[in-house]
């Protein structure tokens, strides 16, 4: 592609379907899937010699660091290869957000890799997927070395991924001592991105409570003296990893009694490190969304960190009665039911 053209790349945002926190952890396992909205972002050449950001993301005026750390992470490496990255122009619109407020998508995610893969083809540089998450993981790591890259991972390859994440903070030094282009080419201990198949017959249902959450301020309670290396959180661990493991074995036989049996577990084991850690994860809007599935025959969890934001429900997708029964018992909680749907896989694994 001529270097300086006017480009637009897209990335979808995500849900987790179990293994939340315990993949903060190198090589610890979680099941993702990437959803049918998405994040777009245009890049075109600057008409001064600033970088210009425009975006929906926030107020006029905002500068969204995943945005510019993404810009700073390509201009890096075409430096190492002896470009000259120029000003350019950003501009991001998002479908992850409505006027503004977020629903927990991973928003974060899905414009870091969008604006990865659209400023390095502006310059000329088409990434494979492998690269793309490379980068984007790199440019998030500068601002929250905790992140796992889970949803990176789902806005890249798009469909049901199991994911493990690298050590991030092993990443950065080897980006700083040998450079960005090297470290996309070293190996990332730690790191596999496995394509899932879908459930065979649930159809999965999104409820949004309406409480935006922060998924730093929730993790990095995890941080603490007392809780790293402790019995919870070795427990909490182990019981992730065997509920995840037996959750990618009932995707890949197409077992949807095994899936939604470990859905339920997943829910019991997030209740059960909230009661531990005191992290806030499950807020009454969630547990109502999490009951009202469970009444219905279907399975429940909060999405992601808790705290508010969203969370997701599988069900039967041939018993329709169910769907608009669950409907109508999140109205009644106030839980918005998103019309969202998981979004197929996109490209090859690394």
């Amino acid at each position: 592609m001529t270097a300086g053209r006017t480009v637009t790349r897209r990335a979808p945002g995500k849900l987790f379907v179990a293994g939340e926190y315990a993949v903060l952890e190198p090589g610890r396992p979680a099941i993702l899937t990437a959803v049918d909205r998405h994040v777009s972002v245009t890049v075109s050449p600057a008409d001064g010699p600033e970088t210009v950001i425009e975006t929906d993301l926030g107020p006029p005026g905002t500068r969204p660091r995943p945005v510019v750390e993404a810009i700073d992470v390509v201009d890096g490496l075409l430096a190492e290869r002896g470009r000259r990255p120029s000003p350019v122009r950003v501009s991001i619109v998002s479908r992850l957000h409505r006027a503004g407020t977020k629903f927990g998508l991973g928003s974060s995610g899905a414009v870091t890799v969008a604006t990865v893969d659209a400023v390095a083809a502006h310059h000329g540089l088409e990434l494979s997927p492998g690269d793309r998450f490379r980068l984007a993981l790199l440019a998030t790591a500068r601002r929250d070395p905790r992140a796992s890259g889970g949803d990176l991972a789902a806005s890249v390859w798009g469909g049901w991924v199991a994911y493990r994440a690298p050590d991030r903070t092993a990443v950065l030094a080897l980006a700083r001592s040998e450079g960005i282009d090297r470290a996309l080419r070293a190996p990332w201990p730690g790191l596999a991105v496995t394509p899932l198949p879908p459930p065979r017959a649930l159809a999965l249902e999104v409820g949004w409570t309406g409480e935006p959450a922060s998924t730093s301020s929730l993790t990095a309670r995890l941080e603490t003296g007392q809780w790293r290396g402790s019995p919870p959180q070795r427990a909490f661990l182990e019981a992730s990893d065997t509920c995840v493991r037996a959750a990618i074995r009932a995707l890949e036989r197409g077992d949807d009694d095994e899936l939604l049996h470990q859905v339920r577990r997943a829910r019991r084991i997030l209740a059960d490190l909230d009661d531990a850690a005191g992290l806030g994860i499950f807020t009454p809007g969630l547990t109502a969304l999490c009951d009202a599935a469970e009444a219905v025959g279907g399975a429940a969890k909060p999405s992601g960190a808790g705290g508010g934001d969203c969370g997701i429900a599988l069900l039967d997708a041939t018993a329709a009665p169910n769907t608009a029964r669950l409907h109508q018992r999140w109205a009644a909680a106030g839980i918005r039911p998103l019309p969202i749907h998981p979004r197929p896989t996109t490209g090859s694994t690394p």
